[in-house]
């Protein structure tokens, strides 16, 4: 989004909308007939206003459509330690293959590695020798996760290990998509009779998006590898997470994160289930695993210390997500669940332990003695409805609370079920809802009658989906946004809420839409992406009472915060308003209690897009439908705009250091 600067005196706008004619409309839309007019009053008086939990709006990362191997974690090499598939022999070594002449390398996997946990190693036996080798040698290839994003001018780390027979004399490169071109290479020769880790840096000469890492050989040589890394040096913050997609989440500013599932700690079976102390300690050492439900192989580099890492980098609370002994398919028992508990426990103390700690001293080897700052868990992840949850649910709460009394505990049971029991104990209750537009629409009520008393509200799953959604459309996207007002609305109960999945890579595609999609070097938010930068200011704002006429609730939702610019002193009174009807909407907005002099400049703009409700960004037009700012003319405490079709619109009115506002701003979405 440009980022426009406006002399300090001018409205500026910003309008999310699709062309106000448009084939697809929302089944829950107004009917036909032009203009109508809507009237909304926003109660700004007094000097007291209920205030948003500053967690309420967050993001959820799950290890799913490659989100984290092959997307945020910033590593090019798939199957690094030739692993996948399991520690048996001969192992899986997709994606790596030879390249070369075919007849003159000959490559098979050993468990002879130097690594306890991952025993499997590759052989390479190159057999040709000089002028009998294929131009630039035989040996093996590596196109990471469907290509490799090297560019000119920037860095990457190779790390490897070897060990040989005999001396060799190795090539290793990175090249092109037609692998022919070079676009870096280095050398690397002796005897290595031990295993030995080597390191090169690359500085490319040419730039290529699909590009592969090859080692290669022109003379005969027998030689092992294992553990094969190959990162860029520019990574987000310097901790290893690929720095655009860590920057999108960044700019939604998030309140918590959520991880590392979903339904990808649960498993499809247990014994795919996520452990962690699997993921934590030095790279080489960890053994990956399959992750069946999403039925791929990662190595997980991106273990638990790293998502503790990215949240802190972001500025988001932690929210850690562990198995309670079930899967989707078996469970254990709750008379037996005692070492899933002791595993959560070192767990926590992992992250907030002390380095005296047998945990947290592992954590402080790492690289981070400082506690992390984790205050919530979740114990599993849908599984309400299983055999053995309650039971291991309160086997898990009791001994959490006794160990670690300030950690709060999510439970997978939702409240707002009738049929859920709510005598156990809990801190907060999970709310999953993936559903059509005009239900979530109508959701944004969801919450009006709810108790008052008990567990708070975690919203840790929403989305449009389906039919209404394709790859991430618009009409989602407005029916979010009317939701996320319900949920400003009832902050008092709702503490927490995240949009699902976070991030898809476009070549495997296991679930959709999703926030954040992605290849080997692009990237683009959908239309719910966009969504959600509308609601990150509104964590630790200050809630007003705006109320609608009764004639325009049924397409129109709208709500109202005071919130403050922490970059710049200044507090701003937002007002924002979705409209999902077919047609624009004349609204007359009642401010009271703020005065607003319609003497500053103002103007307005305007940006359509000339398709439909189901309009969806793409990589090719990754910015149709994003946030544009433009002036609005004649603001006053009493003011009337055209709100276009399908739409969300956000008005952001400044408030002076006296109390009256001088400055207004409206921001919005357009497609």
């Amino acid at each position: 989004m440009a980022n426009h600067r406006w002399p300090i005196l001018l409205l500026i706008v910003v309008v999310l909308s699709c062309s106000p004619f448009f084939g697809h409309g929302y089944d829950f839309a107004a009917p036909g007939g032009g203009t109508k007019t809507a009237y909304l009053k926003v109660d700004a008086s007094g000097d007291h206003h209920p205030t948003i939990p500053s967690t309420l709006f967050g993001v959820f990362f799950e290890e799913i459509n490659h989100a984290g191997a092959g997307g945020l974690w910033a590593e090019l090499v798939r199957n690094r330690g030739f692993e996948a598939g399991g520690g048996v022999a001969p192992s899986n070594i997709y994606p790596w293959n030879v390249i070369g002449d075919e007849r003159a390398v000959k490559v098979a996997t050993e468990p002879t590695s130097c690594f306890a946990n991952n025993k499997m190693a590759l052989r390479m036996d190159v057999m040709c020798d000089g002028a009998s080798c294929p131009a630039g040698g035989a040996g093996i290839v590596n196109p990471g996760y469907w290509g490799m994003n090297i560019q000119q001018g920037k860095s990457y780390k190779l790390v490897f290990y070897l060990r040989s027979i005999g001396p060799v004399d190795l090539t290793v490169a990175l090249i092109g998509f037609n692998r022919t071109k070079k676009l870096a290479a280095q050398n690397v020769g002796g005897v290595f009779t031990g295993w030995t880790k080597r390191e090169v840096v690359f500085k490319p000469i040419m730039s290529d998006p699909n590009a592969s890492l090859a080692i290669t050989s022109s003379h005969k040589t027998v030689v092992w590898f294992d553990q094969i890394s190959l990162m860029p040096l520019d990574t987000y913050k310097g901790h290893g997470f690929r720095a655009d997609l860590a920057q999108m989440v960044a700019d939604l500013k998030p309140g918590f994160i959520r991880f590392p599932g979903g339904c990808f700690v649960e498993g499809a079976w247990l014994r795919n289930a996520v452990r962690w102390k699997e993921t934590v300690g030095p790279w080489e050492n960890r053994p990956g695993h399959f992750g069946d439900v999403w039925n791929y192989w990662t190595d997980d580099g991106m273990g638990l210390y790293e998502f503790y890492q990215f949240a802190e980098d972001i500025g988001a609370l932690p929210i850690w997500v562990f198995n309670n002994g079930i899967s989707h398919t078996d469970e254990v028992d709750t008379t037996m669940i005692g070492p899933f508990i002791q595993e959560a426990l070192d767990g926590i103390q992992f992250a907030v332990g002390p380095v005296n700690s047998k945990w947290g001293g592992l954590r402080a080897t790492m690289g981070h003695p400082k506690p992390f700052d984790l205050r919530y868990v979740a114990v599993g992840n849908e599984d309400c409805g299983k055999e053995h949850y309650r039971g291991n649910y309160l086997k898990f709460y009791y001994a959490i609370k006794s160990v670690f009394p300030n950690i709060k505990v999510i439970s997978n049971c939702d409240y707002t079920d009738p049929s859920t029991p709510t005598q156990d104990p809990a801190d907060y209750y999970d709310y999953h809802k993936y559903t059509t537009a005009s239900d979530m629409f109508r959701l944004r009520h969801q919450f009006d009658t709810v108790p008052r008393t008990g567990p708070k509200a975690f919203v840790s799953e929403y989305a449009v989906w389906r039919e209404d959604a394709g790859l991430g459309s618009l009409k989602a996207a407005l029916a979010e946004a009317g939701f996320l007002m319900g949920l400003e609305k009832n902050s008092d109960i709702v503490e927490m809420a995240a949009y699902a999945p976070l991030f898809v890579n476009a070549n495997d595609r296991k679930w959709s839409p999703d926030a954040i999609n992605f290849d080997s070097y692009r990237a683009y938010g959908t239309p719910s992406y966009w969504m959600q930068t509308f609601f990150s200011q509104s964590n630790g704002a200050a809630l007003l009472n705006a109320t609608l006429d009764d004639r325009s609730s049924a397409h129109l939702a709208a709500s109202a915060i005071i919130r403050a610019d922490p970059a710049t002193g200044n507090s701003y009174l937002r007002v924002k308003v979705v409209n999902v009807a077919d047609d624009p909407i004349d609204i007359k907005i009642d401010i009271i209690g703020a005065n607003i002099d319609s003497r500053f400049a103002s103007k307005k703009t305007e940006i359509t897009y000339g398709g439909d409700v189901m309009a969806e960004n793409t990589f090719e037009e990754p910015l149709k439908i994003k946030p544009v700012e433009t002036e609005l003319k004649n603001p006053s405490s009493k003011m009337g705009v055209k709100l276009s079709a399908h739409s969300l619109t956000s008005f952001d009115l400044l408030l002076p250091k006296g109390g009256n506002v001088k400055q207004s701003r409206k921001t919005g979405v357009l497609s």
